[in-house]
């Protein structure tokens, strides 16, 4: 596939638009069928603008889930690698739907357009909404979506995953109900693994169906390793000339496969032993239904202690010694956490995620 044909042009709602005529939509805001949130189109249209421009390279912006968020330079040809290789993998055909339901600003956003230009997918755009799916109608061949608007769907239009084949989820984590969930629909839904660095997913894991597993599987011969930490090494020229290494400890079943454990930086150690707050956390997802998250606090006696943060406006103290007796029945002695605390509202990134040192830093300045 010649990787020049994804400056030419892109189908949109079934029009098929050149390079100028797409500007020219975009700016004028007449690319969409449906009403669309004007700063979303103008993110769509900015990033036309800079894929389109003399440059080699797109500036994208982190989501700082892992870290400060910044603004990092990809090489367009990598991009396109990365869209042949995500098409190959679900084997895309020419004609076939795809939903861009996120906005451009990000990664995930401007490589549901990348791949459209590249495989010659009828790009259908909705506004990034909870429920991306209140207005389709329409069969969609290809999706991506985060946990909240898959689980938004369920709530309020379960109905509409009868029109989607395959859809990817990223940008968080699925939890335990969500994943329950999955396994009521016939669409194929995949979990994705990658970062703004590595220009999205690297590696996909089936969460439903006959096929679903807890290894995630590297797109076309991408191979994995483990460095001194146990952290995954992600070894992708396609992508980076440079090996990626990251924070995520993993369990590694082969050069192509790996189970995903935890953050490097988010591992407690506790009197000694070792504790992985998300996989804590995936056995208190049935328990606890406000958003919530494990941590540790500076202790004297076991050095750091494990403690469970709680998103409630309320302190709800009558319900933390029934909380205490479900917690001695799912977890382990060094799992328990030694404090509860009830924040009103998380930090989050701007893409919504949890950030678990900053509010942190608000249980110390509240002094609860």
């Amino acid at each position: 596939m010649p990787f020049e044909r994804a400056y030419v042009s892109l189908i949109v709602n079934g029009i098929n638009y050149t390079k100028d005529a797409l500007l020219q939509a975009t700016y004028e805001e007449k690319i969409e069928k449906n009403a669309v949130d004007e700063s979303w189109l103008k993110s769509l249209h900015n990033f036309l603008v800079e894929w389109i421009n003399e440059e080699d390279f797109v500036t994208v912006n982190t989501s700082g889930s892992t870290g400060t968020p910044k603004q990092i330079q990809l090489s367009k040809e990598r991009m396109m690698q990365s869209a042949f290789m995500t098409g190959k993998y679900f084997n895309f055909k020419s004609g076939q739907t795809a939903l861009l339901c996120l906005p451009c600003d990000y990664i995930a956003g401007k490589m549901m357009v990348v791949r459209s230009m590249m495989w010659g997918l009828d790009l259908q755009l909705v506004p990034p909404a909870g429920n991306p799916m209140g207005q389709i109608a329409q069969p969609i061949d290809f999706a991506a979506m985060i946990p909240l608007q898959v689980a938004n769907v369920f709530e309020q239009s379960p109905a509409k995953f009868s029109l989607i084949k395959k859809l990817i989820i990223g940008g968080g984590k699925v939890d335990v109900q969500l994943q329950e969930k999955l396994q009521t629909i016939a669409t194929q839904c995949f979990a994705t693994y990658g970062m703004t660095e590595t220009i999205t997913h690297v590696a996909i894991k089936k969460l439903n169906g006959v096929a679903q597993t807890a290894y995630f599987e590297g797109l076309n011969n991408i191979q994995f390793s483990k460095d001194e930490r146990d952290c995954l090494v992600i070894d992708a020229p396609r992508l980076s000339p440079e090996k990626v290494i990251t924070n995520d400890i993993v369990d590694l079943k082969n050069e192509h496969q790996f189970e995903w454990l935890g953050r490097f930086d988010n591992v407690i150690n506790t009197g000694g032993v070792k504790v992985f707050p998300e996989k804590v956390e995936e056995k208190l997802e049935k328990i606890i239904t406000n958003r919530f998250f494990i941590t540790s606090l500076p202790d004297k006696k076991l050095e750091n202690k494990v403690v469970l943060f709680i998103e409630s406006e309320q302190w709800m103290k009558e319900k933390i010694d029934a909380l205490k007796l479900d917690l001695k029945q799912v977890l382990t002695k060094f799992e328990r956490p030694k404090n509860i605390y009830f924040i009103p509202r998380f930090a989050e990134t701007a893409t919504n995620k949890i950030q678990r040192n900053r509010t942190k830093e608000k249980l110390i300045k509240f002094n609860l």
